[in-house]
């Protein structure tokens, strides 16, 4: 699987394609080469301004979107790094609220790959070198920081108390079973349990961690709670001074006042991801944040290729019914999809080898109009047999959208994150 992108400035190009070698050490677990790689640069990770720094299976990107858009409403510059970028490889480092430059980031890739040769460094160590230190040289107030995968042995997890305002833990579930499941000692054996373990790695002593305890099962909250405790983070389990309701969350800013904020990302699950990024904001004292911002935020927050309706584009002239994208992968988010439609839909689907077929498809059972089965461009990905007998194979998206039927049910392009960045591109809906 590659994802390190292409881009048309040269200079980054050439960065790209050293990131394209890099492969991980098979087995290979552990903070030692980001550390060590973080000691040649000087250790930018010590020179940032306060930290939130979000983990979880679904959800967590909504909820770093949330983070920004509260703390640009604010006023502050805001740092942000997120993955899988969905077009271009900048949009992982957003400096003080702009999309990195091609300019800084060639410089900064190149740094960091000097830097670490000889260490063999993966491609999400580079990017999130590459990340810090680009944080650590342009002004900013406070960053956001998106754990890539698991938390305990993520790049990210090279920070430090010092650094941190707070943490949180969003939406659980099974993905990364590879990684996250594999046998170690001294850990938890069940698989709920696990996920949890290796999410809650990221909590830090005396820093807040928030998390969704009640979403989660007993397994999953018992060993948040243990990981917690003997890192000596100060947990929340739930939400501060709000609760959720359908898809709104009740903000209680005073004892003689509620606010209502309807999430601007649809779907009733983003209004626990808002939550989770209020209460973050809420339980900290590294910055002030004022009700109007948290009202502004939770009113003007964008994360795209998340149930996003796309726009009047080139994909969109060839059908004429609404179509939405979404890039979840796994059964959580097959859920929060189903629970977004009420009726039928035409599914247009494509998802990368090791992930499950049937998670988006079991839960819209008896609803789907069409199925249509396309590639993964420039990824293994499940043939059309994978889907069931009624999948219909398309050779790209544009022949899966000509071949829908011209009712009024909407369009779902779904299954991958990779192919949301495809539709994106082909849309001239670049994420900025």
């Amino acid at each position: 699987m590659r994802d390190f992108g292409k881009s048309d400035d040269p200079r980054v190009q050439a960065q790209l394609d050293r990131l394209a070698a890099l492969s991980l050490p098979q087995g290979r677990l552990g903070l030692e080469t980001i550390r060590a790689l973080m000691e040649r640069l000087g250790n930018p990770h010590r020179k940032l301004p306060p930290v939130f720094h979000v983990a979880g299976t679904n959800g967590k990107g909504s909820t770093c979107a949330f983070l920004r858009a509260m703390l640009e409403a604010q006023g502050y510059k805001v740092h942000v790094t997120t993955s899988p970028h969905l077009v271009r490889y900048n949009e992982r480092i957003r400096l003080a609220g702009e999309l990195i430059s091609d300019e800084m980031l060639a410089d900064v890739l190149e740094e960091v790959l000097d830097a670490g040769e000889d260490l063999g460094p993966s491609f999400f160590e580079v990017t999130i070198a590459a990340a810090f230190l680009a944080f650590s040289r342009t002004p900013a107030d406070v960053c956001v920081v998106e754990v890539g995968m698991g938390g305990r042995f993520d790049a990210t997890n090279v920070l430090e108390p010092e650094a941190l305002a707070a943490c949180g833990i969003a939406a659980l579930g099974l993905d990364h079973e590879r990684f996250l499941l594999a046998p170690e000692d001294g850990v938890p054996t069940e698989p709920m349990a696990r996920i949890a373990f290796e999410k809650a790695g990221i909590a830090k002593r005396s820093v807040p961690l928030v998390t969704m305890h009640e979403t989660y099962p007993p397994e999953a909250q018992a060993a948040i709670r243990a990981v917690a405790d003997r890192a000596g983070a100060k947990l929340l389990e739930g939400f501060a001074n709000s609760y959720v309701t359908g898809d709104e969350v009740h903000y209680l800013p005073d004892w003689d006042n509620t606010l209502t904020l309807r999430p601007a990302l649809p779907g009733e699950h983003q209004a626990a991801n808002l939550a989770l990024a209020l209460s973050m904001l809420l339980v900290q004292d590294r910055v002030a944040i004022s009700p109007e911002a948290i009202a502004a935020g939770a009113s003007a927050a964008r994360w795209p290729a998340r149930m996003q309706r796309l726009g009047e584009g080139p994909l969109t002239a060839l059908v004429s019914q609404t179509v939405w994208l979404d890039g979840g992968h796994n059964p959580s988010a097959g859920a929060a999809i189903a629970a977004h439609f009420d009726g039928p839909l035409h599914l247009v689907i494509g998802m990368i080898e090791g992930k499950d077929p049937r998670a988006i498809i079991d839960p819209l059972a008896g609803r789907i109009r069409s199925l249509t089965v396309v590639p993964v461009p420039g990824h293994d990905h499940h043939p059309v047999s994978a889907f069931g007998p009624d999948a219909r194979a398309a050779a790209n998206i544009e022949d899966a959208l000509l071949h829908i039927p011209g009712d009024d049910y909407p369009i779902l392009i779904a299954g991958s994150l990779y192919l949301a960045g495809e539709v994106l591109r082909l849309n001239d809906e670049l994420p900025d």
